[in-house]
């Protein structure tokens, strides 16, 4: 837990250096832009299966965020989230094992609707790489201001849901959080592109203990194939 005990999230000023979020937000968009290319030749192929097994490139297909670009297990960000997890079990006072990353560069108009991670999302970390501003939203009561919920990327919320607190990152910055006790969400994004690194942790004498480590896989920095299971 974090030093005070009913805080669900904490903020790192320069988590890493300006350089090294600029270096992986350039390497991303060099990513999306070759991955792009190799599906419009047809050399690669984007399908659904691209995001639940994670594909080696890069996909459009997350439910979450569709036809917005996005990463899982990316070496360069699997290398992240190992050298955060040092720090990350300092701030929270935990000892934690990796589970994954996930990487998005987002666009106009998007927006992550407001919601909690799955089980293998213990503790959190979300690390501003580069692009436009823009606000992330969480609410550290742990109370729900979602009335329901159509899908994984629309919810109807209630008449008066918990504003959360706003927080807006710098490159190099971050936020760790308890993502599956708080809520946190995006509204819709004004400026042009924005890129974003997720780092995943668990706690290994958790509920979900070793099953979680490397998210399932034997090793990181390789998509989910057979060895994920939800």
């Amino acid at each position: 837990m974090f030093k005070d005990p009913n805080k669900k999230y904490e903020v790192v000023r320069n988590a890493i250096s300006y350089e090294l979020a600029n270096f992986m937000f350039n390497y991303f968009l060099m990513l999306r832009d070759a991955t792009a290319l190799l599906m419009q030749q047809g050399i690669i192929v984007d399908s659904k299966d691209s995001f639940f097994r994670g594909s080696s490139f890069g996909t459009w297909n997350d439910p979450q965020m569709p036809n917005t670009f996005s990463k899982y297990g990316d070496p360069v960000f699997e290398t992240l989230l190992v050298k955060l997890l040092p720090v990350t079990s300092k701030i929270t006072q935990q000892n934690l094992i990796p589970c994954c990353s996930y990487a998005r560069i987002y666009k106009k108009g998007d927006e992550l609707a407001r919601h909690k991670d799955r089980p293998s999302c213990e503790v959190s970390c979300t690390v501003h790489l580069g692009g436009d501003p823009w606000a992330f939203f969480i609410d550290p009561s742990g109370e729900s201001g979602v009335k329901k919920r159509i899908d994984i990327a629309r919810v109807i919320l209630k008449k008066k849901p918990p504003k959360g607190v706003s927080i807006m990152l710098k490159p190099g910055d971050m936020v760790i959080y308890y993502g599956q006790l708080v809520e946190h969400w995006r509204e819709p994004f004004k400026g042009n592109i924005h890129g974003q690194a997720f780092m995943h942790y668990n706690d290994p004498d958790g509920l979900h203990g070793q099953q979680n480590l490397f998210d399932g896989r034997p090793v990181l920095g390789v998509p989910r194939l057979q060895y994920h299971q939800r």
